[in-house]
């Protein structure tokens, strides 16, 4: 079926205006409304807290130890945010809103300078509401800002590329240079790998390999990338030793790609079942880029972005550390290559089928927590599954149900091209996982914590974790929570499936449960009498 090209649909779905309010809706609604998450939200605010309350802003702590995981922009991008506007939920994660909302823009300014406006805004509304996006943008994590430099990197070296004229190609080298040294100094060298390796293998596929050589080793980019990175990596090293050094570039970065991290493994074929994931509900949209994969590779500019994709792809796929938002560092270009090769998708059942199986699995979502709550298993699984229950009720499968039958008609309605209607879905889709699926997540898994954090505040006693790693309830603790063996008259944070070991390792303690709600507890230590038997006092 050809493009309508001038259809009242297709002027409003290329319109600036629309991808704005398309951004605000994806990246900003709902922003605050919900918990941190933990581990990785907990760890990054609970860093940027401490440096606000300790006023050292070169070396990032947690719980009162140094954080050697990432370096410091993220840090100081949310410092900055949460002292203008209040320590909350929102002011953290509005520097990765704001990070995505510029890359969206950097996106699109340059799919219009190289194709058309048009195929700028679709590029950008599939960017902005594929899942995994909208999902870091609204993370209070350095992903976002991430992926902002090294996407403004990529697009500086492909217009190095292909403008010969002196002064133009290197003021877009040196904006390069300038992308990368601060995606160094927001995590470090993947900002730099990819864009160096990538660059390398399209400017030898094109035989351009000597002008490759000269942006490679020209000394005015490395002055450029030393001067805005260098000077806090330096200042990191004169604070706090060779530590931050040992820990980030051999144990994060080496060791990520040599082994496993934090449990997050994965099988060789790992990303070929998160890639469909991550871009839903595109998903049937880029299979129907793969039949002209071969014709692409003819021109620069898909080749360029093909390029770009599968180093990302090929190269966390034999790393021994596995993460979805991973492959969002080679993400950018599928989204352009989809704009521009809107028409190769003719399958209606290619493009509705992902996103209609996804809303199949959220309406049997209840069924399976029912069933795993029965299946018994540690103490927090049940307890969460059992707080799930209730929140899983009528209301939350009237909205799924309705979403559903959206998308079914959007399916049969013949009228308007496929990407028309995924676009459409996507709407859709991102109504439901922020406004129906997340809240209810973040109500079990996380509320608690923040429940348990707001009460420790408010009772004023030292109060430690045991066997727990939850960062996010320092953080609404307001305070250093330390990993140290609990003392009659603390507080003691843990999770409930830890509460007789607890007793086991303190047996001269008893403990007063001052809260227990979902899969965490809060319980004060009091000193045994002499001669008791340690009981179920928890």
């Amino acid at each position: 079926m050809s493009r309508p090209e001038n259809s009242p649909l297709t002027r409003t779905l290329t319109s600036p205006w629309l991808l704005a309010a398309v951004v605000l809706f994806a990246f900003y609604w709902q922003l605050g409304a919900v918990p941190l998450y933990d581990l990785d939200e907990g760890a990054f605010t609970e860093a940027t807290r401490e440096m606000l309350a300790s006023g050292n802003f070169i070396t990032p702590h947690k719980d009162g130890e140094p954080r050697y995981d990432k370096p410091v922009l993220i840090y100081w991008l949310q410092a900055l945010s949460a002292s203008g506007l209040g320590f909350d939920e929102f002011s953290l994660r509005l520097p990765s809103a704001l990070a995505a909302t510029l890359w969206v823009m950097a996106l699109w300014g340059f799919v219009r300078g190289r194709l058309d406006a048009p195929t700028a805004t679709v590029a950008a509304l599939v960017m902005t509401l594929s899942l995994q996006v909208s999902l870091i943008a609204k993370a209070a994590v350095a992903d976002a800002v991430l992926n902002l430099f090294i996407a403004l990197a990529f697009f500086e070296i492909y217009r190095y590329f292909l403008d010969p004229g002196e002064r133009r190609s290197r003021n877009a080298l040196l904006r390069a240079y300038l992308w990368m040294g601060l995606g160094f100094l927001t995590k470090g060298p993947v900002a730099v790998f990819f864009p160096v390796v990538v660059s390398f293998l399209f400017f030898w596929s094109q035989g351009r390999l000597e002008r490759w050589l000269r942006a490679a080793f020209a000394p005015l980019g490395w002055l450029v990338f030393v001067l805005v990175a260098g000077p806090w990596y330096l200042a990191v090293y004169l604070d706090d030793g060779a530590g931050f050094f040992r820990s980030f570039f051999l144990e994060h970065n080496a060791g990520r790609f040599g082994g496993t991290m934090h449990g997050h493994a994965g099988f060789p074929g790992y990303y070929l079942v998160v890639l469909p994931l991550i871009l839903l509900p595109f998903t049937g949209w880029f299979l129907s880029l793969l039949a002209r994969l071969r014709a692409s590779w003819a021109d620069p500019l898909d080749r360029f972005l093909w390029l770009w994709f599968a180093t990302v792809f090929v190269f966390f796929s034999f790393s021994g550390t596995k993460l979805p938002h991973y492959l969002l560092y080679g993400a950018a270009p599928l989204f352009i290559l989809m704009a521009r090769h809107r028409d190769a998708l003719t399958s209606r059942a290619l493009a509705m089928a992902p996103p209609l199986v996804f809303l199949a699995l959220l309406l049997a979502l209840p069924l399976v927590v029912q069933i795993a709550a029965g299946q018994g298993g540690r103490a927090h699984e049940v307890a969460q599954f059992e707080l799930a229950l209730p929140l899983l009720g009528p209301a939350y499968l009237a909205q799924i149900a309705l979403a559903t039958v959206l998308v079914v008609a959007l399916a049969l309605w013949s009228r308007p091209a496929l990407w028309q209607r995924l676009v459409l879905v996507g709407l859709i889709q991102t109504a439901v996982v922020y406004g129906t699926v997340v809240p209810r997540v973040f109500a079990v898994m996380q509320a608690p914590v923040k429940e348990a954090g707001l009460l420790a505040r408010e009772l004023d006693r030292p109060t430690v974790v045991y066997r727990t790693s939850m960062p996010s309830f320092s953080v609404y603790r307001d305070a250093i929570t330390p990993h140290r063996p609990p003392r009659a008259g603390d507080l003691v944070f843990l999770r409930v499936d830890k509460l007789d070991r607890l007793v086991e390792d303190y047996p001269l303690l008893r403990g007063e449960q001052l809260y227990r709600r979902g899969p965490v507890a809060l319980v004060l230590m009091h000193p045994r009498a002499q001669g008791a038997v340690p009981g179920d006092e928890q």
